[in-house]
């Protein structure tokens, strides 16, 4: 059996190298944070749905970031759901080679996740601006044809 001032001891050196090892950690994520917002371009990513060609909507992977309950009242046809604190842990399920989308009901989850996400070398993700609420009100698959007066009636 260990003697009580050595198990003392252990468990002192164990608690120092968890903190160190999580100040580290902090560290390089504060590092990597502020690598990022020194280069991205001045919308973080950001996009309108008037920006998206009809076209363009099936070749993306489409994230609705909300809760399955508000998924299941009604998405954006196409989209998978991926609850925006899942992001990083599902982080595999999102190609980098494809472009990816993600919303919420206003844009301010999917921001959060989406931060994240190009934080961590997501690229080709874009965050969509106002959300769900935006897209339905700009006319859906059709708010890039709206603006431009190519939109069909």
């Amino acid at each position: 059996m260990a003697h009580p001032l050595h198990r003392t001891t252990l468990a002192i050196a164990l608690a120092l190298t968890t903190a160190f090892a999580h100040a580290d950690n902090k560290a390089i994520a504060i590092d990597e944070m502020e690598a990022y917002l020194e280069f991205v371009d001045y919308g973080g990513g950001v996009i309108f749905a008037e920006q998206i060609p009809a076209d363009e909507w099936p070749k993306m992977l489409v994230i609705d970031a909300r809760d399955a309950a508000q998924f299941a009242k009604g998405h954006i046809p196409g989209a998978v759901n991926m609850d925006w604190r899942q992001v990083l842990a599902r982080r595999n399920e999102i190609p980098k080679d494809k472009a990816a989308l993600i919303y919420c009901n206003t844009g301010s989850l999917s921001a959060q996740a989406g931060f994240a996400l190009r934080v961590a070398g997501w690229e080709n993700l874009r965050i969509l601006q106002g959300g769900m609420e935006e897209w339905k009100a700009k006319g859906g698959f059709e708010a890039a044809a709206k603006v431009s007066g190519t939109a069909k009636h």
